[in-house]
C-alpha cells in the first residue's frame, strides 16, 4: 500500500511535467540570428613584401579558418617582428628556388610566400621543419576551408624558405608581422560581406 507522501510527491512531480510540456515554444525567446560578419576590404592582391632578415629558423607552418579569410601562420619562435623578411605574391606557377623546378600547386591562383629565414638549422643543417620539397605542408589539412586549396612546400634555399599556397581564386590578401611569426590572410571574397 502507497503512503500518502508517496501519493502526494508522485501527483507533485506529474503536475511539474505537464505543466512544463504544455507551455507553447512561442513563450520561449528564440535565440537571436547571428549577425553576418563585418568583413575587412581594402587589402588588395598585389605584391606585399619587407626587406628583414633572420637567422632564427621556421619551426611549424599551419593553418587556421576564420569568418573572413583563411589563415596561414609560419612560426619562427624568437625572431622579432623587426627581424622578419618575406614576399608574398601570386604567381602563375610555382618555381623552385635554386633549381627552377616547376612545383605544382593546386587551385584557381597560386600565392608564393617567401620567408628571409631558413627551415634548417644554419649552424648544422639540420632541418627544422619536417617537409619535402614539392610535398604538401606536414600536418596542414585544408578540408573545408572556404579559400584555400592546396599548401606546398617548395624548400629552403640560401636562407629562405618558400611555400605555395593554392587558393579558389585570386583574392585580397594582408601580411601581419608579429613577434615570433608571420601571419598571411587571404579573404574569402573581394567584398565586406564575407
Amino acid at each position: 500500500m502507497l503512503q500518502p507522501r508517496t501519493i502526494c510527491a508522485t501527483v507533485v512531480l506529474a503536475g511539474t511535467v505537464l505543466a512544463t510540456a504544455a507551455v507553447p515554444a512561442a513563450a520561449v525567446p528564440a535565440a537571436p540570428a547571428r549577425a553576418a560578419a563585418a568583413c575587412p576590404t581594402g587589402w588588395g592582391s598585389l605584391t606585399k613584401s619587407d626587406t628583414g632578415g633572420t637567422a632564427t629558423p621556421v619551426r611549424d607552418i599551419r593553418t587556421g579558418r576564420h569568418d573572413c579569410f583563411d589563415r596561414m601562420v609560419v612560426d619562427l619562435p624568437g625572431a622579432t617582428t623587426d627581424g622578419l623578411g618575406y614576399s608574398v605574391q601570386y604567381v602563375d606557377r610555382l618555381y623552385q628556388d635554386g633549381s627552377g623546378r616547376h612545383i605544382p600547386v593546386a587551385g584557381g591562383a597560386v600565392l608564393e610566400v617567401r620567408v628571409a629565414a631558413p627551415s634548417y638549422d644554419p649552424e648544422t643543417g639540420e632541418p627544422t621543419y619536417p617537409a619535402r620539397a614539392g610535398n604538401p605542408l606536414p600536418g596542414v589539412n585544408l578540408t573545408g576551408y572556404r579559400t584555400f586549396r592546396d599548401a606546398r612546400f617548395a624548400g629552403s634555399f640560401e636562407g629562405a624558405t618558400q611555400i605555395g599556397l593554392g587558393l579558389r581564386a585570386r583574392l585580397p590578401f594582408r601580411v601581419l608581422e608579429l613577434p615570433g611569426r608571420l601571419v598571411i590572410d587571404v579573404a574569402h571574397t573581394w567584398t565586406s560581406g564575407g
